[in-house]
C-alpha cells in the first residue's frame, strides 16, 4: 500500500497568512525525502462560510505543474479535480502533459464538484453536476488511453480530437474518481483506475460501509473490483505539536502514537486499500516527520508478515 501526503494550498491558520510557492515546495520536497511516495493536492478556488472571512487558495493546476517539476520520485496526484473547472478535452491535453513533465508520476483525480459559493463566485455552473461529469468523463476516458476521441453531447463537444504527442505512458495517466452516490458509484465502475470515497477517514472501520457500496456497483458494471484500486483520504493528528481544527468536512482525526497509526495503516491495506492519502494537522514539519516515522514502521511490519 502506498502512502501519501496532501500539500497545503490554502491560507494558513495564521490570520491573513498564506503559504507562499516556496513553502508549498519546500513542504513537498520534504514529504519526498522523507519516503512518501506521493504528495497530492485540492482543487479549489476559495472557501467561504456565513459571518466568516473568505479563506483563499492557490490554483491547484498551477502549483500541480510546478511541483511536478521540482520533484523527482513521488507521484503528484490531484484530490481532486473539480470536472467544472476545465473543459475536458482540454484538461486530457493538460494531463498528458504534466505527465510528461514529471515523467510518467501524475494520477489525475477528478470529482463532480460540491462548493457553491466558489462557483457562484467564479461564474462555473453547478447544476447537473454528475451528469456534466458523465459526459466529460466519455471525453476524458478516451483522450488518456488512447489519444482520440469523437463525441457531442449537451454539455460538452470534441469532434474528431486527437491528444499529440503522447505522454510517456501509453494508456495515460491512471483516472481516479471522488464520490460516493450511486450514480458516482456507477460512473467510477465504467471508467476509473482507482477510487476514492470522498469523505474523510478516522479510522480504518469507517471505510467498511463504502466499500460494500463499490462492490455492489461494480458487480451491476460486470467490472472486477479488484481492478479498481480503493484509496482512502485520512485526516490525521498529533494533538501534541498543536490544535488539530474541527469542522463539519472533518469531525474526527486518526490520532495516537506512531504505533498506533502504523498499525491503523496496515489495518485499512487488510481492507483493501492500495493508496492511502493523509491530511496532516498541524501541518508542519514536526508532524510531517512523525507521520512518515509512522510508514516506516507500518512498513517494517509489512515486511515481516
Amino acid at each position: 500500500m502506498k502512502i501519501g501526503f496532501v500539500v497545503m494550498l490554502s491560507v494558513r491558520a495564521d490570520p491573513g497568512r498564506s503559504y507562499r510557492y516556496a513553502e508549498v515546495r519546500e513542504m513537498a520536497l520534504h514529504a519526498e525525502a522523507a519516503g512518501f511516495d506521493s504528495i497530492w493536492l485540492y482543487d479549489h478556488l476559495l472557501y467561504r462560510s456565513p459571518g466568516q472571512p473568505t479563506r483563499g487558495i492557490w490554483e491547484c493546476w498551477t502549483m500541480l505543474s510546478a511541483l511536478a517539476e521540482a520533484t523527482a520520485r513521488v507521484e503528484v496526484g490531484t484530490l481532486v479535480l473539480c470536472n467544472q473547472f476545465r473543459n475536458p478535452a482540454i484538461l486530457a491535453k493538460m494531463a498528458a502533459t504534466v505527465d510528461e513533465v514529471s515523467g510518467g508520476r501524475f494520477i489525475l483525480g477528478m470529482g463532480a464538484g460540491w462548493n457553491e459559493p466558489e462557483a457562484q463566485a467564479f461564474g462555473i455552473p453547478l447544476d447537473h453536476r454528475v451528469g456534466r461529469l458523465e459526459e466529460a468523463l466519455q471525453i476524458l476516458a478516451p483522450l488518456l488511453r488512447t489519444g482520440r476521441v469523437d463525441f457531442s453531447g449537451t454539455y460538452y463537444q470534441a469532434r474528431d480530437c486527437e491528444i499529440t504527442p503522447r505522454g510517456p505512458r501509453a494508456q495515460g495517466p491512471p483516472l481516479l474518481i471522488a464520490g460516493s452516490g450511486p450514480r458516482m458509484l456507477r460512473l467510477t465502475a465504467q471508467h476509473a483506475d482507482m477510487w476514492n470515497p470522498t469523505a474523510y477517514l478516522s479510522v480504518p472501520e469507517t471505510l467498511t460501509g463504502h466499500r460494500a457500496k463499490f462492490r455492489a456497483a461494480c458487480e451491476k458494471a460486470a467490472r472486477d473490483p479488484s481492478t479498481v484500486g480503493l484509496t482512502g483520504l485520512v485526516a490525521v493528528g498529533f494533538p501534541g505539536l498543536g490544535d488539530a481544527p474541527t469542522s463539519a468536512a472533518i469531525p474526527a482525526y486518526l490520532s495516537g502514537s506512531t504505533e498506533a497509526i502504523a498499525a491503523a495503516m496496515y489495518e485499512f491495506e487488510q481492507m483493501g486499500v492500495s493508496h492511502l492519502m493523509f491530511d496532516c494537522a498541524p501541518y508542519t514539519r514536526a508532524a510531517l516527520e512523525r507521520l512518515a516515522e509512522a510508514a516506516r514502521l507500518y512498513r517494517s511490519r509489512r515486511a515481516r508478515a
